[in-house]
């Protein structure tokens, strides 16, 4: 759609990057908003917000080259050169998750408390995210059999394929679906949720059955399948996504009603 956003001073402004970072700014808020009621200051913040980005890189990279190893490993200056592309959103979301918690513990925090505003603030994150991904027309849809439902790529640095066509808004439906779990996170959480962890696993929950079906229609095969193309690397990881998450669900809601 859009790769570069614009230039300053020969500075080339990425459309993916931007979005990312605004939606950095936007997570950032949201914790420092809510840090009195988290017991938060600016540098544990800040600690979380790095982590995350270590996190980010790391997982999405592993799992982005677990997805085509031999193709990766033949090409790995590519691999590690291009910053904007080649990651696997369930390798970021896990490996941070795991990164978080093992800091946490140290600390002494309560993890699935302080997950339910971090989830909302990667959220944050994660639903610009996926408009930069159309700005870059990475992750982009098959083609559409209707134009009207389609959108069409014609600059030639976007990475969607084919230019010129019509293709399914993949990108916009995946960044609604994370913005609807936001303002319903934010909705749960005026309201009072009922234990720590919920908010988390609704939006696991949410984004993983609507992911599930999104994946039907990308367009970027490269991203790799298993059971003989039955499924995607993407959709296995949202159904153990899913899974993981309803249990989790339940767990901690069991355990809350056990103290009451």
């Amino acid at each position: 759609m859009k790769p570069e956003l614009f230039h300053i001073a020969g500075l080339t402004i990425y459309g993916y990057g931007f979005c990312i970072l605004v939606g950095v700014i936007a997570a950032f808020f949201h914790l420092y908003l809510n840090r009195v009621r988290l017991g938060m200051d600016v540098d544990s913040i800040s600690t979380v917000i790095l982590i995350c980005f270590v996190g980010v890189f790391l997982g999405g990279k592993v799992f982005y080259f677990l997805e085509d190893p031999a193709g990766h490993w033949s090409r790995m200056d590519q691999f590690f050169g291009d910053l904007g592309n080649g990651f696997v959103f369930y390798g970021s979301f896990l490996v941070t998750l795991l990164m978080l918690w093992v800091w946490m513990r140290k600390i002494g925090w309560d993890f699935w408390d302080k997950m339910d505003d971090i989830g909302i603030a990667g959220a944050f994150v994660h639903g610009f995210g996926k408009l930069g991904c159309f700005l870059a027309g990475c992750c982009h849809g098959v083609v559409c059999g209707n134009p009207n439902y389609g959108v069409v790529f014609n600059d030639v640095k976007s990475h969607a394929e084919p230019l010129g066509e019509a293709l399914y808004p993949v990108q916009l439906w995946d960044s609604g679906i994370v913005f609807f779990s936001i303002a319903m996170m934010l909705w749960m959480q005026r309201r009072g949720k009922a234990f720590g962890g919920q908010l988390f696993f609704f939006y696991a929950l949410i984004y993983g059955v609507g992911r599930f079906f999104t994946e039907s229609y990308r367009g970027d095969v490269s991203r790799g399948f298993v059971f003989n193309g039955l499924l995607s690397h993407s959709q296995l990881i949202a159904i153990l996504v899913v899974a993981f998450s309803g249990i989790g669900y339940w767990f901690l809601r069991r355990r809350q009603l056990l103290k009451v």
